[in-house]
C-alpha cells in the first residue's frame, strides 16, 4: 500500500516558487522528490496562478489580545481597563465582547475562529459583478482578442465609463482560476497560447539556410529601424503538414498583415508569389523586406530586380531581429494551427483572416488597429 505524504506548506511555497521562475513539472517533482502528476495536482486547482494567503489588517484584533480580552473579563475588568492595557478604544473592545457572546460566554478561541469566518468574504471580481462588461469580454475573446488588446481597447470605446475598465490580468485569472465562476474554462482555447496551467513559455530554435550574396541586417538603413517611416516590412513563412506554407508579411511601423498563398517551399514559387503581391502595393508602402536565412529566398536578386525592394536578412538563430513578424505568426497560429494542412486554405480565406486580424487593437499602437494606421499613411 503506497502512503501518500501531504505537502507541507514550505513545499507548497517551494513549487510555486519554482514553477514561477519556469522549471518543469519534472524539474519541481525530482527536486522534491514528487511525482510530477503530484505537482500538477498542486498547480492545477488554481490554473497555475498562485492565490495569495488569507491575511487580516493589523488593525483587527489578534488572538494574543482577545486571550487578554478573556482574562480581563475573568478578572471582572471593566471595558476601558482593558481597553487601555491593550492600547484600544473601548468601543473596540466593547463590538468585539458583544459580537461573540457577551461578557457571560466570551472566548478567546471561539472569537478568533469566528473573525477569520468573518474575513472570508473575499471581494467579487469585477467581470462577476459586471454582467455586461462580462459579456463584452467574452464576446471579444471568441472573436479571438487578447485579454490585453480588449482592456486596451474599452479604455478607447469607453473613455467615460470606468465600470467597463478590466485589467488583462483580471481577464487572465477569471480564465484560469475556474472556482471564480466567471468565465467559462472554453474560452481558454481562443487565447494565443492554451497551456492547461499557466507559466513559462519555452522557445525553440529556427533551422536557417545558407543564401548567396545576402545584404545583412546590420547594412539596414537606421530609418528602418526606427519605425519613423512606413514601407518597410518583415516577412518570412509558416509551416502545416504535407509540405504546406504560408507566406506572412507584417509593416513595421502600422503592423499591417499581408498573407500570400504558395504551393510549396521552393524558391522559385515563394519568389513568383510575393513579386506578384508587391506589384499590389504603392511603391511608397512597399521599400524593404527584412527575411530570415530560409533557403526560400535563395532568389532575392530577382525579387529585388523586378520590384526594386531592398532585401535584408536576419542574423542566422536571431529571430527577435524580425520580432514583428515572429510575434504575427503567433497571432495567425489561431487560426491555422500547427500539424494542420494550409494548402486546404485559399487566397480569400487567408486575406480575411488578414483582414481580420489588422481590425484588432494593438496596444503599440496605443490600442488603434493596423488597418486605422495603414490607411493614414496610404496617400
Amino acid at each position: 500500500m503506497t502512503v501518500r505524504t501531504k505537502f507541507s506548506a514550505h513545499d507548497r511555497s517551494e513549487v510555486w516558487r519554482r514553477w514561477k521562475a519556469g522549471e518543469t513539472l519534472y524539474d519541481i517533482g525530482r527536486a522534491l522528490h514528487r511525482a510530477p502528476p503530484s505537482i500538477y495536482h498542486v498547480l492545477s486547482k488554481t490554473g497555475g496562478v498562485k492565490v495569495p494567503p488569507s491575511k487580516r489588517s493589523e488593525r483587527h484584533l489578534s488572538l494574543i489580545e482577545r486571550e487578554e480580552i478573556s482574562r480581563g473579563i475573568a478578572r471582572q475588568s471593566s471595558i476601558r481597563s482593558i481597553a487601555k492595557r491593550l492600547g484600544r478604544s473601548a468601543s473596540t473592545i466593547s463590538r468585539e465582547v458583544n459580537r461573540n457572546g457577551g461578557l457571560c460566554s466570551y472566548r478567546a478561541s471561539i472569537a478568533e475562529d469566528l473573525a477569520w469566518k468573518r474575513a472570508k468574504r473575499p471581494k467579487s471580481c469585477k467581470l462577476k459583478t459586471h454582467p455586461k462588461l462580462r459579456y463584452i469580454v467574452a464576446s471579444k475573446l471568441k472573436k479571438l482578442w487578447s485579454p490585453e488588446q480588449i482592456s486596451g481597447w474599452l479604455k478607447r470605446a469607453f473613455p467615460k465609463n470606468e465600470s467597463l475598465y478590466v485589467s488583462p490580468e483580471t481577464i487572465y485569472k477569471s480564465l484560469y482560476i475556474q472556482t471564480r465562476g466567471v468565465l467559462k474554462k472554453e474560452l481558454l482555447k481562443n487565447l494565443r497560447t492554451k497551456p492547461r496551467l499557466r507559466g513559462s513559455k519555452v522557445k525553440t530554435k529556427e533551422k536557417r539556410g545558407h543564401i548567396q550574396d545576402l545584404v545583412p541586417i546590420s547594412e539596414r538603413p537606421a530609418s528602418v529601424e526606427d519605425r519613423a517611416i512606413p514601407g518597410h516590412w518583415e516577412g518570412d513563412l509558416i509551416e502545416g503538414t504535407c509540405g504546406s506554407y504560408i507566406a506572412t508579411l507584417v509593416e513595421r511601423k502600422t503592423r499591417f498583415v499581408c498573407l500570400v498563398k504558395v504551393d510549396s517551399k521552393s524558391t522559385h514559387e515563394v519568389i513568383e508569389q510575393l513579386i506578384l503581391h508587391a506589384e499590389q502595393l504603392p511603391n511608397h508602402l512597399y521599400k524593404s523586406l527584412t527575411w530570415d536565412r530560409g533557403t526560400e529566398l535563395k532568389r532575392h536578386k530577382k525579387f529585388t530586380k523586378e520590384t526594386g525592394i531592398d532585401v535584408y536578412f536576419c542574423d542566422p538563430r536571431s529571430p527577435w531581429q524580425r520580432g514583428t513578424n515572429e510575434n504575427t505568426n503567433k497571432l495567425l497560429r489561431q487560426y491555422f494551427p500547427k500539424r494542420t494542412n494550409l494548402a486546404l486554405h485559399s487566397q480569400s480565406r487567408l486575406d480575411e483572416v488578414a483582414r481580420e486580424l489588422n481590425n484588432r487593437p494593438r496596444k503599440t499602437l496605443e490600442y488603434e488597429t493596423p488597418e486605422e494606421q495603414f490607411k493614414s499613411v496610404l496617400h
